[in-house]
């Protein structure tokens, strides 16, 4: 076994193989015996394909180039294609129209074309009975002001007449019919984001309306209509994401409360949790210590099913099986077909296994002490250490620590098996994927910690994971040099690396910036319609807060930064324009800080196209090997990134 520095270990897990297994898997949709998925392929641009599974096992491209099955309702997406009486609906990346495909033929368009390109959009589709798409229209004015954004759930008959159910709220989402014709959705206002408060109201067949739960403190996510008419949904009224089944003309009954997050923060549309089977059973999926667990409810209580993943997504009954997307420590997504008698788990789409298991660092879950904000002192942190079959380090040296900023900040780490996460521990990096206060699965007063303090409590957190992590209480195994120690992280993250670079100078020897904020009072001023209010729960009412937007931003305390930073950022990114990261850049180069900056034309939030994800991965670990001072494996040819120096 070959002796050699942290940071150096050659590997065979470069950009090109993060990049060839970079596919996506979005939403899964079960239409009897045929079972359909979207694929994000960063090989094609990031374009979102579907596919359709046979009886016989075969799969089908639905979608042709240059056909994206991808909406830009809250530009975050989700729910941008549905399946029902033989055909695919989908909304296009390209103009937002939404059409109607059958395998075969041509999409045809179902919408006609707006005055702004692109200006009204569709997302959360389901069809109807009867043949109509129930969906979420976002319509946008000729201004493009966020505030003067309409949401609505609209019916979108056969010929392509449309009828809007349902308008007023500022944000809608979630319509669904249930057996009788009643109708439920999703409804909140701003400030509200949907985990802080959303109503979820049933329409019933003659017309009068009911909140049935949430609002006021409470958020629902993910409701659906039982077969015996009932609903199910989750609330967080007990302080945490548990499942509830409400009765027309009773009150949610509470079918189960694991202690912990059984569901997400709805950035996207068309999530789902749990699933119904033919016999009235639930299987549902919620976290424990880092990681999902798969349960079947029945009358003696959950049955844990014991399967090798721990995290699932997109839970749709298929027959006396669940279909879903799974992943774990060793296994990339995946949709897998899961019997809920023994947990026996048939693979449908299996995900490259391009390296052998021995290479990959397996996340251990860890709490550290962390600072007292309403008697919350501890944080969370799935951690790897650096895992290498053929390289070994020199005796007493202790490996570079990369600390992660997850988006959001309302996320979570996940267990699943990422090859950008083993890209660094393969070559001899520990890693800490931080769910700081405000991330998603540890209840609502953990989610609440970071309310009013977004660039108080984060830094908080990732700076107690490298004390930690550098400290005799942390197992010896996972142990790092503190003086090594970097920190990344993309939007939201990015605006944590940035912040912990300027606010807590000394923790950490570098950072990268992934479309990270620098100035939050731009991102108050200048951001799109679901977010537009959102800072004024993280940092202070705008503009009334404006004190504090200036007190908590990056650039305008460039005077405290002095640590070496990399930022990569897309041209067309309306969430995180690219003029904040262009800011940093100019303070960056007038204080004389070693920085380098790549800008991808034509990339939005969040880098899809293979050629820009490779280039800001080997760019961003080039950019440590300067700073840092360890030699790059010469067989991969990583050109080294050009940083500007004093």
């Amino acid at each position: 076994m070959e002796t050699l520095p942290f940071g150096s270990w050659p590997t065979p897990i470069t950009s090109e193989l993060v990049v060839a297994a970079a596919a996506r898997l979005g939403e899964v949709v079960v239409d009897g015996d045929v079972v359909w998925w979207a694929e994000s392929r960063a090989s094609e641009g990031g374009r979102t394909v579907l596919v359709r599974r046979a009886p016989d096992g075969t799969t089908t491209d639905l979608l042709p180039a240059p056909w994206n099955a991808r909406t830009r309702v809250h530009e975050y997406g989700g729910g941008a294609w549905t399946v029902g009486g033989g055909a695919v609906f989908f909304t296009d990346f390209a103009d937002q129209r939404l059409y109607r495909v059958v395998p075969g033929a041509d999409p045809e368009p179902l919408t006609t074309a707006p005055e702004i390109t692109a200006g009204v959009r569709y997302a959360d589709l389901s069809v109807t009975p009867g043949g109509q798409v129930l969906c979420v229209r976002e319509t946008h004015t000729v201004s493009g002001d966020a505030a003067e954004v309409v949401h609505e759930v609209v019916a979108v008959a056969p010929d392509g007449a449309v009828e809007v159910l349902v308008g007023g709220p500022d944000f809608v989402s979630d319509p669904r019919l249930g057996p009788d014709g009643s109708l439920c959705w999703l409804q909140w206002q701003h400030p509200d984001m949907p985990w802080d408060a959303a109503q979820l109201v049933v329409r019933g067949a003659e017309g009068a309306e009911t909140v049935v739960a949430g609002g006021g403190g409470e958020s629902v996510v993910q409701p659906s209509w039982s077969a015996d008419g009932s609903l199910l949904f989750f609330a967080d009224r007990t302080g945490v994401w548990a499942l509830y089944r409400w009765r027309p003309g009773g009150s949610p009954e509470l079918l189960l409360d694991p202690g912990s997050d059984m569901a997400g923060p709805q950035w996207v549309f068309g999530a789902s949790r749990y699933a119904e089977l033919p016999d009235g059973r639930l299987v549902v999926a919620h976290g424990r210590d880092g990681a999902d667990r798969l349960a079947v409810l029945e009358p003696g209580g959950p049955r844990e099913l014991d399967t090798r993943y721990g995290s699932f997504a997109q839970l749709r009954a298929a027959g006396t099986a669940v279909v879903c997307v799974a992943g774990g420590p060793t296994s990339k997504a995946e949709v897998v077909r899961v019997d809920v008698a023994g947990g026996e788990v048939e693979v449908l789409r299996p995900a490259p296994q391009d390296v052998d298991e021995a290479w990959f660092s397996r996340p251990e879950h860890v709490a550290f002490p962390t600072t007292d904000l309403d008697d919350i002192t501890e944080a969370h942190a799935l951690v790897y250490p650096p895992t290498n079959p053929d390289v070994t380090a020199p005796d007493g040296e202790l490996p570079p620590l990369v600390v992660v900023v997850h988006g959001g900040p309302t996320a979570a780490a996940s267990p699943v098996l990422t090859l950008a996460v083993q890209y660094w521990t393969s070559r001899g990096f520990a890693v800490a994927d931080v769910d700081y206060r405000g991330s998603t699965g540890y209840g609502r007063a953990y989610r609440d910690a970071l309310q009013g303090r977004w660039g108080i409590a984060d830094l908080d957190d990732v700076v107690a994971v490298v004390r930690y992590l550098s400290s005799d209480d942390a197992p010896a195994h996972l142990r790092v040099d503190p003086a090594r120690a970097v920190i990344r992280g993309g939007s939201a993250g990015g605006y944590t690396t940035l912040a912990a670079l300027t606010f807590r100078p000394g923790v950490f020897a570098a950072g990268a910036s992934h479309y990270g904020v620098a100035d939050l009072a731009a991102l108050a001023a200048d951001t799109h319609s679901f977010e537009s209010r959102y800072l004024d729960e993280l940092i202070a009412p705008w503009p009334a807060g404006e004190a504090v937007y200036a007190e908590r931003s990056p650039i305008h305390h460039v005077d405290a930064l002095a640590t070496p930073l990399a930022v990569f950022q897309g041209s067309e990114d309306r969430v995180v324009p690219p003029e904040q990261a262009e800011m940093m850049v100019a303070a960056l180069r007038e204080k004389g800080v070693p920085h380098a900056y790549l800008l991808f034309p034509g990339e939005q939030h969040g880098f899809r196209r293979a050629e820009n994800i490779r280039a800001a991965l080997d760019g961003e670990l080039s950019f440590y090997a300067q700073m840092l001072g360890f030699g790059l494996p010469d067989a991969e040819g990583i050109t080294p990134i050009e940083v500007v120096r004093p």
